[in-house]
């Protein structure tokens, strides 16, 4: 009985919710009502009636000194806190001061890089008695450690408008720690051993910015900044990504959705060894003048377009300049051994942001100028060179899979008066996989075709055929560089990340490279580089990073033309362990 009174109850509250939806007005299919319903009437006699608009202020009542009220919430003040309130962070005022505020910066950035890459066997002497092949071992280890260390002095609460004048200086000591297999690749001199450490202290940043004024109730600005400073031609650093003596006039307009640049860099020399600021050699006889603007949100919502106007004016053609280690790097060792002067404008559009849900990077660069001596016929040659890159990305959930193209054009004659091998000014590339990829991450020596030139430089993606990328100058009688390549980012956790790539490598035309090396039948397929890398951040912020990367070569045709090495290995690897610590 008791089961059936409960199987009855049951069924009658399961049909009771039917019943009632049954006897609802306006039940209907999901979709578009064809009509509404007619608004509610409530009548409540005797409520309070909400009070008018004029009855609540219309201006916010301002607070003179705000660090007083964070105060008496109980917020502390923790000088080696990096995430809360910290003065020593720009988060409060100075003590006996309303609007000055320091900002200290401490980094640490370690970094264990086992490696190989085509290592030349010395002309007088090798480091394995025996060796007397053109390549020898490919085997080498670096590691390297900086510190950086600075701060800025700045006036003026920056949480919505800029500060109104900013003092900052930032130096860097680098540790280096290096170990090939074989002698004359670390020194010019035969006698030294193939181990060297070194250090060296730079300036990377020194710099006054002065806000000169504000052109409209949002705070759109002009500001004027003097000194050695941090600046790029470009969203990803194809062109010049560097840190330099200039002097810059920056703002924006219409609400930050117009920002433009006008600025003047004169270089200076770098440490051969860590790359840093070298601010008591005298500087180079090289200027950069860079004009760009960008503009948010064109062509379309989310994309921002940039163009630019950059004139190198270098005036080194009569220097003779030997790096730290004794190897000439002005002028290279290659061609007619001649210094050089040459004037080039590059023209470019830039383009970072998405478009509908595809994340899109481009870049197209035209370099267009004059040298004053062709290395391969000491005469006037027209520049005339070009450059595109783009990666597209997705994303999925997790996952952001993207493409990546990059075209650097070579030169087809290297004996007419035209240069077709395009080459930057100081290029730091951040494009398919960065410095987890073995192409951008190392220097491949040209051996057998010029001496102390390397055909591609460290931190960077172009066959340029430079002495240095830091010290010497811009070749533009360079075979090019093709790149096509896929990769994925995968967010395995909020704090881990796994990144892959592959991407093949080829001369957009080999003209230069026979000529260089007197061989008619280099084939333009340098090989495939793949890489992986995993990137922990234990705090979820920038703070804390730890990196653990592999990468490795597949020659191809033409890498196995140009290069070999004395175990006979058929690939060539990069591993890289990094740990960035920041204050």
């Amino acid at each position: 009985m008791r089961r059936k009174v409960a199987a009855l109850w049951l069924s009658a509250a399961l049909a009771a919710p039917l019943a009632v939806h049954a006897q609802e007005d306006g039940r209907r299919r999901p979709g578009p009502p064809e009509t509404f319903p007619p608004p509610v009437q409530q009548t409540n006699p005797g409520a309070v009636e909400a009070p008018p608009p004029e009855a609540f202020p219309t201006d916010s009542i301002p607070i003179p000194d705000r660090w007083r009220l964070i105060d008496n919430f109980g917020v502390t003040d923790r000088w080696f806190d990096p995430y809360n309130q910290n003065t020593l962070k720009g988060d409060r005022p100075l003590k006996g001061t309303k609007d000055w505020f320091l900002s200290l910066t401490g980094i640490s950035d370690t970094i264990v890089e086992p490696r190989s890459f085509p290592t030349p066997v010395g002309i007088q002497t090798t480091e394995l008695p025996g060796s007397n092949d053109v390549f020898g071992r490919a085997d080498s280890l670096v590691l390297s450690q900086t510190f950086i260390a600075g701060g800025s002095i700045f006036r003026g609460s920056t949480a919505f408008k800029p500060p109104e004048i900013e003092y900052r200086a930032i130096l860097a000591l680098n540790i280096t720690d290096v170990d090939v297999q074989e002698r004359r690749v670390l020194s010019v001199f035969p006698s030294r051993r193939s181990h060297r450490t070194d250090n060296f202290l730079g300036v990377q940043e020194l710099f006054v910015d002065k806000h000169l004024r504000n052109v409209s109730d949002r705070y759109d600005f002009d500001s004027l900044r003097v000194g050695i400073q941090p600046f790029s031609t470009d969203f990803r650093g194809f062109l010049f990504q560097d840190s330099q003596l200039g002097v810059r006039l920056f703002g924006d307009r219409d609400s930050n959705r117009l920002q433009y640049n006008l600025a003047a860099f004169w270089r200076l020399e770098k440490d051969t060894n860590s790359g840093l600021n070298a601010v008591f050699q005298q500087p180079r006889d090289d200027l950069v003048f860079v004009a760009n603007l960008y503009r948010q949100d064109l062509p379309v919502p989310g994309l921002t377009s940039q163009v630019s106007l950059v004139y190198n004016r270098n005036r080194e053609g009569g220097d003779i300049h030997v790096d730290d280690n004794g190897f000439p790097v002005r002028p290279a060792l290659i061609g007619d051994l001649r210094s050089r002067d040459y004037d080039v404008v590059y023209l470019g559009y830039n383009a970072d942001g998405h478009w509908g849900r595809t994340n899109l990077t481009a870049s197209a660069w035209a370099a267009l100028g004059e040298d004053r001596n062709s290395i391969f016929t000491s005469r006037p040659a027209d520049i005339r060179a070009w450059f595109a890159a783009v990666e597209p990305s997705w994303d999925f959930d997790w996952i952001r899979v993207r493409l990546s193209g990059l075209y650097a054009s070579g030169d087809d004659n290297p004996y007419d008066n035209v240069e077709g091998g395009f080459d930057a000014i100081q290029e730091n590339p951040l494009f398919a996989g960065a410095d987890t990829s073995y192409w951008i991450r190392q220097s491949i020596p040209f051996a057998g075709g010029g001496r102390a030139v390397a055909l591609s430089g460290r931190n960077g993606v172009l066959n340029a055929l430079r002495s240095s990328k830091d010290e010497g100058q811009s070749n533009f009688n360079n075979p090019g560089t093709l790149l096509l390549g896929a990769g994925a980012d995968l967010d395995l956790k909020p704090t881990l990340r796994l990144s892959l790539n592959a991407n093949h490598l080829a001369f957009d035309n080999t003209a230069i490279v026979h000529a260089l090396r007197n061989e008619g039948s280099i084939p333009t397929a340098l090989g495939w580089d793949y890489s992986a890398a995993l990137i922990w951040r234990p705090k979820m912020t920038q703070n804390v990073v730890f990196r653990a990367s592999a990468a490795i070569f597949d020659p191809g045709s033409a890498h196995h033309d140009l290069f070999t090495n004395a175990s006979g290995d058929r690939r060539y690897f990069s591993i890289l362990f990094n740990a960035a610590v920041t204050y």
